[in-house]
């Protein structure tokens, strides 16, 4: 009777011994299956996206940051080219010490609400006294030189802007020439009137011109590359200094991703320049305004906060 007691409370141990592993390894269990089931959920997403699903490609943006350049920002860039010291302050010194300048010429035209966005403006079509190669007075900037200063504005988060000075060629096909550079989000274009004429007129010895059919029609192949690129907004500059430089200004159209800039270019005194400035700037709804300062022709150059002064104040201005 003893011995079968004995068993009995030994087989009992057992069985609590038993019942108490099987709890423990449904324990165990169930945190297994919410880890996995845990697991699961992180790497699906829920559930509800393929596991090998690819996110967005990031939309391309200005240099410092957005997609409008223009009424956002105020843009301040220096003009030039290194060929000669004489076609403007870009040109002075390499392009890296021309970066650290327009930094500190740049800041004092930042406002709350309206950041500074440098720019470097590369005469990327230059206009020569000679017929040259393909007879039309004007010489192309080289690849090297544009991606070098290309490289330094990035560097720098700036815009490189590149300018047309055309001789006789048109300026759409000078455009089409720089299109490779033009499908970069930080690249735009600046169109130099003065120097597109027909012959047997010469640069230099005649002040050129253009309409605004011209005008119209490279702003619509640049709309057409920031659609095409999904790119951010480009500028387009039309530099001018005497009344009929844009003939039928009044038919300047804005098209979609382009924010067009009359640039007013004339150098002299104070009191003429901001004269010239109020008798082009009448006409605000179809372009953006720009305000051209001269280093060395400028009488009694005008400062930063003179230069905001100015009603309305410029959307750009414009170092040479």
């Amino acid at each position: 009777m003893e011995e079968e007691a004995r068993r009995r409370r030994r087989e009992e141990a057992r069985r609590r011994i038993y019942r108490r592993r099987r709890l423990v390894a449904a324990g165990i269990a169930a945190v297994v299956v919410l880890v996995l089931v845990s697991g699961g959920l992180l790497a699906f997403g829920g559930g509800g996206s393929e596991p090998d699903a690819k996110p967005e490609p990031q939309r391309a943006s200005l240099p410092r940051g957005g997609r409008t350049i223009l009424p956002d920002q105020r843009v301040v860039a220096y003009y030039g080219a290194p060929q000669d010291d004489e076609l403007g302050i870009l040109g002075i010194g390499s392009p890296r010490l021309a970066a650290r300048r327009l930094e500190r010429q740049a800041k004092p035209f930042g406002r709350r609400g309206r950041p500074v966005l440098p720019a470097f403006e590369l005469i990327a079509a230059i206009v020569t006294s000679e017929p040259g190669q393909g007879g039309d007075h004007s010489m192309r900037q080289d690849d090297a030189t544009i991606a070098r200063y290309l490289r330094v504005a990035r560097a720098h988060r700036m815009l490189l802007l590149l300018d047309i000075q055309p001789g006789y060629a048109p300026f759409l096909q000078e455009a089409r020439a720089l299109e490779r550079w033009l499908r970069e989000p930080d690249v735009g274009l600046a169109l130099d009137p003065e120097w597109s004429m027909k012959p047997p007129l010469l640069p230099a010895q005649e002040i050129g011109s253009t309409d605004a059919a011209t005008v119209n029609e490279v702003s619509r192949y640049l709309s057409g590359i920031v659609r095409r690129h999904d790119l951010p907004q480009k500028l387009l500059v039309v530099h001018r200094f005497t009344s009929d430089m844009i003939r039928n200004e009044h038919h300047l159209k804005r098209n979609p991703g382009v924010a067009l800039v009359v640039n007013v270019d004339g150098f002299g005194d104070q009191p003429n320049k901001i004269s010239k400035y109020r008798e082009f700037t009448r006409d605000l709804r179809r372009r953006y305004n720009g305000f051209k300062l001269f280093y060395h022709e400028d009488e009694n150059l005008m400062k930063p906060h003179q230069v905001l002064r100015l009603s309305p104040a410029p959307d750009l201005v414009v170092y040479e």
